[in-house]
């Protein structure tokens, strides 16, 4: 380490084994070997290595690299993939190019994502944050680095959001569902840690109150897991008679357990987000939909407001949901 305690490039050439050069041209984006990379910005993270601020804010003065960065939840999530288009066309009229990756919901990996578009010397950064603390993210916006947080609140303070009316979304799917007459509603949510799950849940609770535990599933991720919590949720002796989903894989798994258990024309069913083919199912599957090319298009703006200079407050956009009613979510309560 420096004498003043900070690490320097030498410190990460030394852990990594490799030669200055090689440090060098990897932290300032140069292609170089996968695996030469790999140990470059191992080192660097075990070391704390940051570049520093004053000569990235001289570099960005003077030169841009006219690309972004977009990290996702799921690129194969169709959710995610409108995000992307939405921020690819706004990103071709500028002549930008998106660099996006999937953070898969795992912060590691959502660290190492950032850390790689922040070498590549990215203009700005889009990022669905998966939640949790993350150095890089606030390194980047230490950095001078403009950068907008879709779909979600962001986890640094002091940036720009995107997102949608999550809470009232739900709440306003469940004040349809009990006036149709249902009292006896289910929920299914995804992990508690992101922040767009626990503004459903709390907009769940907000309008259907008080309700049974069993029937609340949260912490579900994935299409099977959803499969499985509504199964069980139906097998017991009482059951609901309405079921909320507060995730587009959740739906689908959901959806396949009241098949199999022969109950998607007599349970009523609402999904959050829209999917491929909820329309053309029998009953068709009714949603809350959030708009996600409106979401990448106001996030892509905003961001490019960023990059041209424009210095105010961070801005935090929430865009209305609307409840599309298909057929599944207007069946009535037995005995109506």
């Amino acid at each position: 380490m420096s004498d003043r305690g900070r690490a320097t490039m030498k410190d990460v050439a030394a852990l990594a084994g490799v030669g200055l050069a090689t440090v060098s041209r990897v932290i300032n984006g140069v292609p170089v070997d996968p695996h030469l990379t790999g140990r470059v910005l191992d080192a660097a993270r075990q070391l704390g290595y940051r570049k520093d601020t004053a000569a990235t804010s001289l570099r960005r003065a003077d030169r841009r690299t006219n690309t972004i960065g977009l990290v996702l939840q799921d690129v194969a999530n169709p959710f995610s993939s409108a995000l992307h288009r939405a921020v690819e066309d706004v990103g071709v009229q500028r002549g930008l190019l998106v660099l996006a990756g999937s953070s898969d919901e795992e912060p590691d990996r959502e660290r190492e994502l950032l850390g790689v578009l922040r070498t590549r010397r990215v203009d700005g950064l889009i990022v669905v944050p998966t939640g949790a603390p993350d150095g890089e993210l606030a390194a980047a916006h230490r950095d001078g680095t403009p950068i907008v947080c879709i779909d979600r609140a962001s986890p640094v303070p002091g940036l720009d959001t995107v997102t949608a009316d999550n809470r009232g979304g739900v709440a306003g799917a469940v004040r349809a569902l009990h006036d149709l007459g249902h009292r006896d509603i289910g929920f299914v949510a995804d992990r508690s840690s992101l922040w767009t799950a626990r503004e459903r849940h709390a907009g769940f609770v907000q309008a259907a109150g008080a309700t049974r535990p069993a029937w609340v599933r949260r912490d579900v991720h994935t299409a099977e897991a959803a499969r499985q919590a509504v199964t069980e949720m139906f097998a017991a002796a009482l059951a609901p008679t309405a079921l909320v989903t507060a995730q587009n894989w959740l739906t689908v798994g959901a959806r396949r357990a009241l098949v199999e258990l022969g109950l998607h024309r007599t349970v009523a069913h609402v999904g959050f987000d829209d999917f491929p083919l909820a329309d053309m199912l029998d009953p068709p599957v009714s949603v809350i939909a959030q708009d996600p090319a409106e979401l990448g298009r106001r996030a892509a703006l905003l961001l490019l407001s960023r990059l041209d200079g424009d210095t105010g407050p961070a801005a935090a956009v929430t865009l209305p949901t609307r409840y599309i009613a298909r057929g599944s979510g207007e069946i009535p309560p037995p005995g109506r």
